[in-house]
């Protein structure tokens, strides 16, 4: 009886609380855009800050893991590129191995991932153009911008694809993918769509956005010069590029410096996904694309020994004693000296020959200071290496006396930081100009020559060199003014006057100064030397990594990465897979 009683009482009080409370109850979910309120300027803004958002490949439902989808293209463009090898144990992430060794097949998640995310990231972009069409509130500037920035954006999501597959659809404001329409097609070159909405982009996005990191004109240029320049159409990229360098807009600082969170967004960035920490999102705003690759065991992060250079990399750096340049021919005949086989309390002298400076500032290498965070030990920061050799990545990684600032406190290890992922750097721009000034009707040989001194000659300022400790067992007291290593670097004297000396030096150049950003493996494809240079490379690794050993590069198929099955098998097949897959 007394049971019922209190049953009773406690459904009649519900039964208040319910009418009573109907307003209360009727609330729209904070943190979310219902239709109510995406139809205002304010739900625009957030849709395209959305759009924005995946620049760094991370935060798509449609990823497994933030490694798969990275925006630094770490896994696709570097190690794929020669640069890297997966790193870590060989039985590590075996689906990303048998990507490193050209193994690979439709069903790898890492491919619906990438995919995945690149295509949420478009249809981010389409939800902002269509949405806004439905906002009264809007002025026809806001449209005009809004629509700018979104098609900026869709075009680098698209470019993003193009590069890995080849034969992707474009998905515009008018197909809901893949929610409405399922059977879109792979049959049309997508090229003439991204240089669509990237004219309009470079008509009406403003020269400098006052909010870091939202796109603008220059981004806009970039991006078309990029399109045209993998389409091998040099004269219209090299008209788009004298624009961006004759604009003054953009300049070199120091090499490290466009990987120092504290300095990010300098003169040097054209376009960049922004990295954020302890903001409130559990380090999830920290590239955790790369949250892998940071040197393991007692080295800073301690996880996770991913993303670990090639000696093929290293060798690159090594200049000539007498004159400073590069042997273009028979960089790779002597190694640069590594401690492979030597435990870190094993003795060990670090290599005495002529080296690039940005070698150190690219490559965590034993007996070199590794930014401030003492001096790198070896094998005691590498996890195991017969995988993946005895380097560790450095660009990715923060500043010790950074630490709790520019890194994150909230997430399970230290790794989540706030440098940028620089998605296309002025030196890149420079690159770009010299290869276009090169190959097109009216270009230069003389002034490709000199984009490339630009940067040859930033490498030889020693201020931007690496110098050793005051005290290796305290580098918290500074630097010395005594150089970590023999650098010895040079600008190319004289006048170019050989245009197939002059693409071989701009290529080898772009590893000097872009290597492990993520592009190398795209660059050698488009220049058409993908098989000859990545064949050449496994032969050299293969003897450092084990599982390498049956690696083959062949063009007629690795030139692009399988289209996920899963993708195609949604299309009723209306989407093709790539030959020979």
């Amino acid at each position: 009886m007394r049971l019922n009683k209190i049953l009773l009482f406690l459904l009649i009080a519900v039964t208040i609380l319910i009418a009573c409370s109907k307003n209360l109850l009727d609330q729209r979910p904070l943190g979310n855009l219902d239709d109510q309120g995406i139809k205002t300027k304010a739900g625009v803004e957030g849709l395209l800050v959305g759009a924005y958002s995946l620049l760094d490949g991370v935060g798509s439902p449609n990823s497994n893991s933030p490694w798969e989808s990275a925006g630094s293209n770490w896994l696709y463009g570097s190690v794929c590129g020669s640069e890297a090898h997966k790193g870590t144990q060989s039985n590590d992430q075996p689906d990303m191995q048998s990507i490193e060794r050209f193994k690979t097949t439709a069903n790898n998640p890492f491919m619906g991932s990438k995919w995945g995310t690149l295509y949420d990231g478009a249809q981010r972009c389409n939800d902002v153009i269509r949405i806004m069409r439905q906002v009264n509130s809007l002025t026809s500037s806001d449209t005009v911008q809004y629509r700018a920035e979104a098609l900026c954006l869709r075009a680098h999501y698209h470019i993003e694809a193009k590069l890995m597959w080849n034969r992707v659809p474009f998905i515009d404001e008018y197909i809901i993918y893949p929610n409405d329409d399922y059977k879109v097609s792979n049959a049309e070159e997508i090229w003439p769509r991204i240089e669509e909405d990237l004219g309009y982009a470079v008509a009406h996005l403003p020269e400098f956005q006052d909010e870091k990191g939202k796109v603008n004109r220059y981004t806009a240029l970039a991006l078309l010069a990029k399109a045209f320049l993998f389409q091998h159409k040099y004269d219209s990229a090299k008209t788009v590029l004298d624009i961006i360098i004759s604009s003054g807009k953009y300049s070199l600082g120091k090499f490290e410096d466009n990987f120092n969170a504290a300095i990010k967004n300098g003169p040097e960035s054209v376009f960049a996904a922004q990295s954020t920490v302890n903001d409130n999102a559990g380090g999830n705003n920290g590239n955790l694309g790369d949250i892998l690759n940071y040197p393991n065991g007692s080295g800073p992060v301690g996880c996770c020994g991913f993303f670990q250079p090639s000696q093929y990399l290293v060798n690159h750096f090594k200049t000539d004693p007498s004159t400073g340049l590069p042997d273009l021919d028979n960089y790779n005949l002597v190694d640069v000296k590594n401690d492979v086989g030597l435990l870190s309390g094993d003795p060990f002298v670090p290599y005495t020959g002529s080296l690039d400076p940005r070698l150190d500032h690219t490559v965590g290498r034993r007996g070199i200071p590794y930014l401030d965070w003492g001096i790198n030990p070896g094998d005691d920061w590498i996890r195991e290496q017969s995988s993946g050799g005895p380097y560790t990545p450095i660009k990715n990684m923060y500043l010790k006396s950074q630490a709790g600032t520019y890194s994150d406190i909230t997430f399970w290890t230290t790794g989540p930081n706030a440098i940028n992922i620089n998605l296309i750097r002025y030196a890149e721009i420079l690159l770009w100009a010299a290869e276009a000034e090169v190959l097109s009707l009216n270009g230069s040989l003389s002034k490709a020559q000199g984009y490339v001194n630009q940067l040859r000659s930033r490498a030889a300022d020693p201020s931007g060199w690496v110098y050793k400790y005051k005290d290796d067992q305290h580098p918290e007291l500074g630097f010395s003014d005594t150089a970590a290593a023999n650098y010895h670097v040079n600008p190319y004297p004289g006048t170019w006057t050989d245009p197939v000396f002059a693409l071989k030096a701009i290529r080898y150049e772009s590893m000097l100064e872009l290597g492990m950003e993520g592009h190398r493996f795209f660059d050698l494809v488009r220049w058409g030397i993908a098989e000859t240079e990545i064949n050449t490379y496994l032969v050299k690794e293969k003897n450092i990594t084990g599982y390498l050993a049956e690696a083959q590069f062949d063009s007629t198929q690795d030139n692009y990465f399988p289209i996920p099955q899963s993708e195609i098998d949604k299309t009723d097949h209306h989407l093709i897979q790539n030959p020979n897959y």
